[in-house]
């Protein structure tokens, strides 16, 4: 069932969604060359301790982690581990924060070091198509609207949008319908209405979009060895336009 969120619900989101941003802009000082993701973890869960905020996909269907650590062809939920990253690595850092009942969700694709020119433009493209998606979150527009924006933009730039895992609505739990495919027809789908609170993350393949299950079924990668980039935001419908709860340059 689909829930359109009150003023309240949508206001202590937002703050769950600054405290989350403040927490992927420190994160963004500390990723370089020989920092493991186990240590990204650990800062993640002293950063949110210390703010009175919880790290709620941890425990969530048995995963044991605040944050989710997919490097390089891993797609999504790649584990923490303590691997030193390498120059020339991407890892997307993912997460959502519970702040006084109020959840957010961000994912952000960090580049470790120095990276290639192919490799800057994956993440260039991955982030543009999701401001392209979220364009396209307007009341009275459908879901297929976002996910359309979203593949022409990425194929056309010669990427594939991985078709396996979606956006999704948040609000009382992580996971809440309705489910936000990356792809699409335009004007398919259910119709976007003031109020509703969704994620909206596509996840990019410089080759495939098809992903394979790592024996922990949990870690998503690509098929084909490919690179992945995912960027995240949550998003509210209001009449005025999307609202992004997550937004970097909102702290």
């Amino acid at each position: 069932m689909i829930t359109r969120k009150s003023e309240r619900e949508i206001t202590l989101m937002h703050e769950a969604g600054k405290l989350l941003a403040s927490c992927h802009k420190e994160i963004a000082k500390r990723i370089k060359p020989g920092i493991t993701t186990m240590e990204i973890e650990q800062f993640v869960e002293r950063f949110l301790g210390k703010h009175g905020a919880t790290p709620e996909q941890k425990g969530y269907n048995g995963y044991q982690y605040a944050t989710c650590a997919s490097i390089n062809d891993e797609i999504c939920h790649g584990f923490p581990r303590k691997e030193p990253l390498n120059n020339g690595d991407i890892v997307t850092i993912d997460m959502v924060v519970n702040l006084n009942g109020g959840l957010a969700d961000s994912a952000w694709t960090y580049a470790v070091g120095e990276i290639d020119a192919p490799t800057k433009k994956l993440l260039d493209v991955t982030k543009t198509s999701l401001y392209k998606g979220i364009e396209q979150a307007q009341e009275g527009n459908r879901i297929g609207d976002i996910g359309h924006a979203i593949q022409t933009y990425v194929e056309a730039e010669g990427y594939s949008v991985v078709r396996d895992f979606t956006g999704h609505g948040i609000g009382k739990t992580i996971h809440e319908d309705p489910h936000i495919p990356h792809f699409g027809e335009p004007n398919k789908g259910q119709r976007l209405k003031e109020g509703m609170v969704v994620t909206i993350e596509p996840m990019v393949n410089t080759g495939f979009w098809a992903s394979q299950m790592d024996d922990n079924n949990w870690t998503a990668r690509t098929i084909d060895g490919s690179l992945s980039a995912q960027y995240e935001h949550t998003v509210v419908i209001t009449k005025n336009g999307p609202r992004i709860l997550t937004d970097q340059d909102d702290i």
